[in-house]
Parts: structure tokens; sequence; C-alpha cells
């Protein structure tokens, strides 16, 4: 398996994982409309070996308004692994070579609407999006801090259009 960037290509094939993974096609018109608004900010792509596309994952700008200035983090939505393949070990892959795509590109910290019993495992906690005001919180709101404390004082979260919140 590799991971890489996703290209204009490989479109088609996402959208079938992620509407396949999901089960419906909200998530994958997400990633279209995303990618059309210019709001991808880290997309990539799991392979297996024949080069069949496996596995998604996106990442979208995401800011963070705070009294004095702006962060410019990141949303992730959303990670899709193919049927059949997943609990593999792919949506691990994308995950690390996410985090090292916002990491490489700048980004002080990834938020994410996910399942609390997974992101953890890649550093995510809910304690650390608490100080944020957003559209959404509880256990499955959740932050990785790429620069430790960068979240501490809180701030307003604006996502992409695209996200309708």
């Amino acid at each position: 398996m590799i991971i890489r960037a996703a290209d204009y290509a490989d479109h088609e094939a996402i959208h079938a994982i992620v509407t396949a993974a999901f089960e419906q096609e909200d998530e994958a018109n997400l990633v279209d409309q995303l990618r059309d608004d210019g709001d991808a900010l880290v997309e990539l792509v799991a392979e297996d070996d024949a080069g069949e596309i496996v596995g998604h994952i996106f990442f979208s700008p995401l800011a963070i308004i705070r009294a004095h200035d702006q962060l410019k983090a990141a949303a992730l939505a959303p990670l899709a692994v193919k049927p059949g393949v997943q609990k593999s070990g792919i949506g691990g892959a994308l995950m690390r070579a996410g985090i090292e795509g916002c990491r490489a590109a700048g980004v002080p910290a990834i938020i994410v609407l996910g399942h609390p019993s997974y992101y953890p495992r890649f550093g995510f906690t809910a304690e650390a999006a608490a100080p944020l005001s957003a559209p959404f919180s509880g256990p499955s709101f959740m932050a990785l801090e790429l620069q430790p404390g960068i979240l501490r004082d809180g701030g307003i979260v604006r996502y992409a259009p695209a996200f309708g919140v």
C-alpha cells in the first residue's frame, strides 16, 4: 500500500469510496464541494498493491477567531476506507500521513468531529477542543494541537462554507 496526494483522476474513485464507507453520499458531496470551493488543504489516498484506491482522507482550512488574531487550523473530514478492507490499518496510515502533511503545511491544530474511541489513538482529545466555541461539542468534538497549548485561549471556530455551519 502507498499513501499519496490525491489528484484529479482520483475524484470518481474517492466519491465512490466515501459514499460506500458512509453508506450515503453526504460526505462524498462535501468533499466534492470543498474541492470545488478551493478548500482542499491536505487530501490523500491509499492505494493497494494493484493500484486501486482503497482509502481517502481530507483536511480543509478552518479558522479559529481569537480576540487578537486568527489561527489557520484544519478540519479533518472525512476519513474513509473502502468496506471490505476496513480495520486493516489503512485508516491509521492515512491519519498519520495526513497529520504529517498538516504539520508540514504549518497547521497549528486539527479539529475533528468523530468517533471518540478512534481518534484519541492519534492524539485527538475532547479536552483540547473544550476551549473552542463551535457548532459542536461533547466527546466527539476533538482537537489535536500540533503546537502544544495553541488552543488553550479558545476562539470561535469557522468551518469552510461547504460544511453549512
